[in-house]
């Protein structure tokens, strides 16, 4: 069986050796990164042979959890750290973006269009678990010409705090007010509908829904397309039909230029060509990190992770380079770290 990009890319990682002398600097965190960031730390430590970047996509609630303990020298999250993380970080902390990527619904139907129209009402249904098979009305209605079998659906979540999650669900909040008074948005919440399955990671609902006649799941757009699945066009608050790519996820985010660790949703973005569930991930790290010759390592490889170089190795993997305005405002921020 062909090996997928991302598991050679894993072990290249972990065979990676620092050489004589060498230093290895660890992260932890979103799935969601991970194809991203495999490649740009092999960049990296290529092109700077002393320095080994390791990092383990263990879901964005685990790195956010690890770099409160310490245990890591920086975390991966696909949405900022809260009041209460930060707090119990003892710290002051610097987070910036570091991607910029859509979040797919993927689905397993056999028979169905490789690009099955799902509008708000729909998807809220389905998470709800009120719409139960694949040949509902309500899907029927958004597929017309599309020969929808009877099948039963089966829900894909993450099992873990994810910030995959937390994009989705800040989407579902934003066009179902129910689903956001009764749910809401986090990295991890109580999923209410009863045919569901949790899998750990985006690998692992990317699997699930590969595996599982019926399923439909949501999956950062990278792991969809380096596995051929099939994935939903969406309608989108302008009332267009929108299909992720990296063009239109980098629409959403032109039509908020601005972002912040405290306001930073491009979910349900207007414009025509704005693709509805689109998020920013973000890279912490400590203001004043306990080892300054340490901390000045890891400063310089998130300066480089977000510079032009490795923002082009993000654009090469189907996620979108973060725009220049959005770039110099992490190196700014990256540059205040007291050394």
């Amino acid at each position: 069986m062909k090996r997928t990009i991302f598991a050679a890319l894993a072990l290249l990682i972990a065979g990676c050796s620092s050489g004589s002398g060498g230093k290895t600097l660890t992260g932890a965190g979103s799935s969601f990164d991970y194809p991203f960031f495999s490649k740009a730390f092999d960049t990296y430590s290529h092109q700077h042979p002393d320095v080994t970047v390791n990092y383990q996509s263990i879901g964005s609630g685990g790195g956010i959890q690890q770099f409160i303990q310490k245990t890591i020298d920086f975390g991966a999250s696909d949405v900022p750290m809260n009041g209460d993380e930060l707090t119990r970080a003892g710290q002051p902390v610097i987070q910036v973006p570091a991607a910029l990527g859509g979040v797919v619904l993927s689905y397993n139907v056999k028979g169905a269009p490789a690009t099955l129209r799902l509008d708000g009402d729909a998807i809220a249904g389905i998470y709800f678990g009120r719409i139960k098979s694949w040949n509902d009305p309500r899907i029927k209605a958004l597929n017309p010409s599309a020969n929808l079998p009877n099948a039963a659906i089966v829900v894909v979540h993450r099992s873990e705090a994810s910030g995959t999650t937390y994009i989705f669900t800040d989407y579902l909040s934003s066009v179902s007010p129910e689903w956001k008074t009764k749910v809401g948005t986090a990295k991890s919440v109580s999923w209410p509908a009863p045919a569901s399955v949790g899998g750990k990671g985006n690998e692992g609902a990317a699997g699930l829904i590969r595996s599982t006649p019926g399923a439909i799941g949501y999956i950062e757009l990278a792991y969809a397309l380096e596995n051929s699945m099939a994935t939903a066009t969406i309608k989108n608050s302008s009332g267009a039909w929108v299909t992720c790519s990296p063009n239109t996820v980098q629409a959403a985010a032109a039509s908020k230029p601005n972002v912040t660790n405290t306001d930073f949703s491009i979910v349900d973005r207007p414009g025509a060509r704005s693709y509805p569930i689109s998020g920013y991930s973000w890279v912490m790290v400590y203001t004043k990190p306990a080892d300054p010759k340490r901390g000045r390592m890891i400063q310089n490889v998130l300066q480089w992770l977000d510079g032009n170089q490795a923002q082009q190795i993000a654009a090469s993997l189907h996620y979108v380079a973060l725009p220049v305005n959005v770039q110099a405002s992490a190196q700014r921020a990256l540059q205040s770290m007291n050394l």
